[in-house]
Formats: C-alpha cells, sequence, structure tokens
C-alpha cells in the first residue's frame, strides 16, 4: 500500500531517523511508537505529504487516498457542526457527478468496439467501484452516528462550530476522516481530545476499518485495542514487531536480552583470543596459530547492542501534611455559565486518602468541579474543604500558563523558598532538563517537556490534596508509569481527571460519573466502573430495542427484576466459561501426567541409554513436559478459584 524507503531526518546535530524502511500494508493497524522526540509526529507528516525528508521516498500506488489527523490544526470553519462533517462527502459527491457525466458522455456514442469507449466503460466502473466503498449509507445519517458517537447531542448539530473548543473541533476532524473512508488513515494522539466512552466508540471504528492505519499513541489499552502491528523508533532506527502494544514490549525485551547475551558471550570469546594473540605474540612456534586468531578477530562479525535510550524522569511527591479526617464537602452545589447548567445540586464527600476518578463525557463538569475545588471558579452552594487541607493544582492547560519568556530555570526559581532554591537543579535534572536545558526558554519547549516543567511545580510545596486535570497529556508512557508510581506512593488524597483506562487502573479506590448535570459514585478503579456500567448499558439497549420496535414509550424505566435478570444471565454465563476452563485444564493435566509415566518407564529401561543422543532428547522432552505440568497446575489453581469466587457471587448465601 504505501512503502517507505530510507527515510532520513536530520535535527539538531543528530538524525531523528537515518535510512529507515518499512511497508504499510492494506488493512495493516500498526500502532507508532518511542520516546518524546523519537520523530513520530515528523514520520507522519512525511507519509501524508505536509513535509519531505532530507532522503528517501514514500511511495503509494496511483489513486490512494490518506486522511491525516494531525495533534493541533489550524481550525476556523464557521460552518454548523452538522454542514462541517458533511463536506466529508465532496468525494461522494464528486464521483456521482463524474458518473453522471460518464453515462451522459456514453449515451451520445455509437464508437463501442474504440479504445476510447473501453476507457470510459473502465472509468466508469472505477468510479461505480469507489463510491460502493465509501456510500454504504445515507450520507446525512451516517454523519449523525458519528456525530453522537464521538459525543456531540442532537441539538448541537445546528451550533456554529466555531462556538466549540479546540478539542471538539478537533472531534469533527476525525469524524471528517472515519467518513471519507480513505486508504490509509494517520492518526496522531487522537485520544488527547476524546473521553472515555467516546474512545471506546473510536475504537470500534477503527477496528472494523477496512484500510490500513498508522496511530500515534500513549495510551496503552487503545493501542491493544486497535493495533495489530507495533513499529518503534528508537535512536533513529525502525524496529518492526507484528503483534500489538503489550506483546510488542514483552518480545522487544526478550530481543534486548538475547542481544545482550550473545554480546557478553562474543566479549568473552574475543577476550579469551586477544590473551593468547598476547601470550604468544613473540613465540615463532605459535606464530601460525597466532595468524590464524589475528584473521579470526578481523573476520568475525560483531554482535551490536541497540541503543536504548533509558533516560526518565524519577521523583516521589513529598509527604503530605496532616489534615482532619473529611477532605472536601459539598451541599447543594451548583454552578451555571449564563443560561447553560453545568452542574446542578451536588453532594458528595471525599474523605482523606480517598483516591477519585472524575470520569464522564467532555463538557459534562469535570473540569469546573475542579476549578471550583480549587477555589479557581465561584458556584452556588456549599463547597467546603477540611481541616488544614492543603491543594496542589495541575490544571487542564497547565503547560501553556507557564510564562513563554522565563526560562525553564527561572520557572521554578521563581516559586522556589527555602532550602528547595538550593536543590533546583537537581530537580531539574530528575525531570531530564540537563545543564543545557535550564537555560531554554519555555516557549522553545515541546509539549512534553512544558507537562514536565508543570509538574515539577508540584513538588515544590507539600500538600494533603493533590488535583490533577488530565495529567498525562503529552507524556510519553514511561513518564506516565513513573508518575503513576509516584501517585500510588503519595500518602495524601488524591482527585484526578483523566481518559486514560491503563493509567486510571489501579490507581483509584472511588470514580465520580459526570452525567446530566450531576455526579453518580462508584467503588473501585475504572475497571469496575466500566463493568457497573454494562449494567447500565442494558437499560439504554433495552430501551433502544422497545422503542425502535415501538412496542413500550421509550421512557419507560426498565424494571429492577429485568435488571437483576440480566446481571444472573451474565453471572451464569461467566461460570460456565469458567467451569469448562477447570475442565480443559483438568483433561490437559491428565494427559500429561499419562505421557510422563510412560516416558519415566522409557527412561528407567537400560537399553534406552545405549544410544546417548536419544536418551538426551527423551529426558529433555521429559523435563519440559514437567514444567508444563507444573504450568498447568498453577492455571487449575487460579480458574478453580474463579469458579468458587463466582459461585459466591451467585448464591452468597
Amino acid at each position: 500500500m504505501i512503502q517507505v524507503s530510507n527515510l532520513s531526518v536530520h535535527f539538531s546535530g543528530n538524525y531523528l531517523f537515518k535510512n529507515v524502511s518499512f511497508l504499510i500494508r492494506e488493512q495493516d493497524k500498526i500502532g507508532l511508537v518511542g520516546k518524546n522526540g523519537a520523530g513520530k509526529t515528523t514520520l507522519l507528516r512525511i507519509i501524508s505529504g505536509e513535509t519531505i525528508a532530507e532522503t528517501g521516498v514514500v511511495t503509494s500506488p496511483s489513486g490512494s487516498t490518506i486522511g491525516y489527523l494531525p495533534q493541533e490544526m489550524a481550525l476556523g470553519s464557521q460552518l454548523s457542526v452538522i454542514d462541517e462533517i458533511m463536506t466529508a462527502f465532496s468525494e461522494v459527491h464528486r464521483l456521482e457527478a463524474e458518473i453522471e457525466n460518464i453515462h451522459s458522455e456514453m449515451s451520445k456514442r455509437t464508437d463501442f468496439e474504440s479504445s476510447d469507449y473501453q476507457k470510459l466503460i473502465h472509468r466508469l466502473h472505477d468510479a461505480n467501484d469507489h463510491l460502493l466503498l465509501i456510500k454504504s449509507e445515507s450520507t446525512r445519517e451516517h454523519a449523525e452516528k458519528v456525530l453522537k458517537g464521538l459525543g456531540f447531542k442532537q441539538e448541537e448539530f445546528d451550533r456554529s462550530i466555531a462556538t466549540f473548543s479546540g478539542g471538539w473541533q478537533m472531534r469533527v476532524e476525525l469524524g471528517k476522516i472515519l467518513l471519507k473512508k480513505p486508504d490509509v488513515i494517520l492518526l496522531d494522539e487522537p485520544t488527547n481530545h476524546l473521553d472515555i466512552e467516546s474512545i471506546q466508540w473510536v475504537e470500534e471504528m477503527l477496528k472494523a476499518y477496512r484500510g490500513a492505519l498508522l496511530l500515534v499513541s500513549h495510551d496503552r489499552t487503545f493501542l491493544d485495542k486497535v493495533t495489530n502491528r507495533t513499529v518503534e523508533i528508537n535512536a533513529g532506527k525502525i524496529y518492526d514487531f507484528k503483534t500489538g502494544y503489550s506483546e510488542y514490549v514483552k518480545l522487544r525485551q526478550e530481543q534486548l536480552e538475547l542481544q545482550q547475551a550473545a554480546f557478553d558471550n562474543q566479549q568473552r570469546e574475543i577476550d579469551h583470543i586477544e590473551q593468547f594473540i598476547e601470550r604468544f605474540r613473540y613465540k615463532s612456534s605459535k606464530a601460525k596459530q597466532v595468524q590464524s586468531r589475528v584473521k579470526m578477530l578481523e573476520k568475525m562479525e560483531r554482535v551490536e547492542m541497540d541503543t536504548v535510550d533509558a533516560s526518565a524522569i524519577h521523583f516521589l511527591f513529598p509527604p503530605a501534611p496532616r489534615s482532619g479526617k473529611v477532605i472536601l464537602e459539598a451541599e447543594n452545589l451548583s454552578k451555571s455559565f449564563g443560561e447553560k447548567q453545568v452542574l446542578k445540586d451536588l453532594d458528595f464527600m471525599i474523605e482523606k486518602g480517598d483516591f477519585v476518578a472524575f470520569v464522564g463525557r467532555n463538557g459534562e463538569g469535570k473540569t469546573t468541579l475542579s476549578k471550583i475545588i480549587v477555589g479557581n471558579l465561584d458556584h452556588e452552594g456549599v463547597c467546603k474543604l477540611g481541616y488544614n487541607v492543603e491543594i496542589g493544582y495541575y490544571a487542564q492547560n497547565q503547560a501553556e500558563l507557564l510564562d513563554p519568556e522565563r526560562t525553564v530555570f527561572q520557572t521554578i526559581d521563581d516559586i522556589a523558598v527555602g532550602d528547595i532554591r538550593t536543590k533546583i537543579r537537581g530537580l531539574l535534572g530528575s525531570f531530564l532538563f540537563g545543564s543545557e536545558a535550564v537555560d531554554k526558554k519555555v516557549k522553545v519547549l515541546s509539549g512534553g517537556e512544558k507537562a514536565r516543567l508543570a509538574l515539577l511545580k508540584l513538588l515544590l510545596k507539600p500538600v494533603n490534596l493533590l488535583v490533577l486535570d488530565e495529567p498525562t497529556n503529552h507524556l510519553d508512557m514511561l513518564s506516565k508509569d513513573i508518575l503513576k508510581n509516584a501517585l500510588l506512593a503519595y500518602d495524601g488524597t488524591l482527585i484526578v481527571v483523566s481518559h486514560d483506562r491503563d493509567f486510571l487502573q489501579g490507581l483509584t479506590n472511588k470514580v465520580f460519573e459526570f452525567k446530566n448535570k450531576t455526579i453518580k459514585p462508584y467503588l473501585g478503579d475504572v475497571t469496575d466502573f466500566l463493568k457497573a456500567r454494562k449494567l447500565d448499558d442494558l437499560t439504554v439497549l433495552s430501551s433502544t430495542l422497545k422503542n425502535s420496535s415501538k412496542q413500550v414509550d421509550s421512557k419507560d424505566p426498565v424494571s429492577e427484576n429485568k435488571l437483576n435478570y440480566e446481571q444472573r444471565k451474565q453471572q451464569e454465563r461467566e461460570l460456565r466459561k469458567a467451569v469448562a476452563q477447570v475442565q480443559k485444564i483438568e483433561t490437559e493435566i491428565n494427559e500429561l501426567e499419562t505421557k510422563l509415566a510412560s516416558y519415566a518407564e522409557l527412561l528407567a529401561k537400560p537399553e534406552t541409554h545405549a544410544d546417548s543422543k536419544k536418551s538426551t532428547s527423551l529426558f529433555r522432552e521429559y523435563e519440559a513436559m514437567k514444567t508444563l505440568l507444573e504450568e498447568k497446575m498453577h492455571q487449575w489453581e487460579s480458574a478453580q478459584l474463579l469458579v468458587d469466587e463466582l459461585n459466591v457471587q451467585k448464591d452468597p448465601c
């Protein structure tokens, strides 16, 4: 589909990548990964045709189409939301006009056997095939489905797109790409503009997409759900794995370990040869052997270790000052912007040690409540902090709030007090700002560098309530892992707004879902929340089915008995699946034990050992089988524990 050949890009004295080549095939779903600054965005821009590499070429079949969504783009449309997304069908209209013109011309022709007439027929077939591919249903209906999937409400379709934030406008741009159905889609951090529900919808769209996809994302879960191939850019080279992200991580680590072992073995061999040469260099009786080993060294193909950038931020939050048991209490809390009400009559309490995730669709009030909590927005009702509560706040646009004209060092020095001022350079170093970088002005920093600098500001004052609004935007995967580990070790209280499921998993003990101007609490982390929401989704599904068949009014609530029934059916399905897994493993264990007994019987016979090679092979197979049996026994224990747990859930009494 697209051939990338020997691309090289030189930047700031170093190569972003040098002579890299790879092929994007039809239906490939590729995750493009690497640390911030590795060159991922640059590579996407080259493939899309927005920029040109210093050397190398990108080739694609004639007539193939590419849809590209950058991280940021100039947005200035004055059309309504629906009219803007309908511009995606300009190709449909062009093809329909072309088909009509061809039909008109063919009706006037009589030279049916001529080559020109045959070319017209081919053009007509090609245009019809392309139209059939990109126009699967009513364009208006299809556009509305995409807008709803991306989080827009029906009443917002006729609003001017200019009245929406940049993030919502980027959603429309993503929707236009999905509607155009190009041969290849290039996406650069698309989840930055999406909430969890919209991310899940986009996942399903991309999994079903028949074209090729090249995707840059720092969202592990999103990559695992969507991609089937991973291309890593590291130290100017390309590493290509035919797997999704999580499996790539394992294979890459195994590859590095094998490479290290081969390198170490070769170094030992080289040392041994060099010692022989040095020892017998001046002995004429060994001259021949010495020369032989010198030639051996010259001809030896050296094992090269891949360069791995292991640099990473490292930090811990300062110990939290003591506070009262109640950290935050809200009663009848409401917030409106003009006539638009965002939050209405909220009542909740956050206690010391709570780790709370704010989730929900964009625009439902997560950031608004965060700003109210930290005192940046007025409101109606009560929002009261507890005794001795000190807040540290990371705003969603925190990086943009940095003074662009201050240097990195000045940014921290301006707010550092006491003993911390003597440690500023050390702190900056731990956040990957070296001796040269500390004198850079903020305005020349990358998005990731600005995010790291904004995070560092949180460490300068001990706090017992951290409020973080989208802290992982612009952070690479390693930096996100380090931030998560630092938060897990934090001994204060946390409120975090995020749509990154991998980051939230295992981090919080409560989830507040924002919906319809209010919040609904769930116990557990984001995984527990999503499981609980499946039950809610049954309500929506049931209402939708009833409405479509016009059996009952769609506003009628699904009864509690119906919900309990669906929940029991789900538990029964899970139990049957778990029992089947136990039975399968038991069968495998029985087969292995039978084989082991026959192998043991063979190995006990003296005649088996007459052929040493055969006996050695048998013994290795026997040991491998024993190891496999142990693994199966562990699997059986885990599966049986799951069965026991599901039985308890089914019948708690």
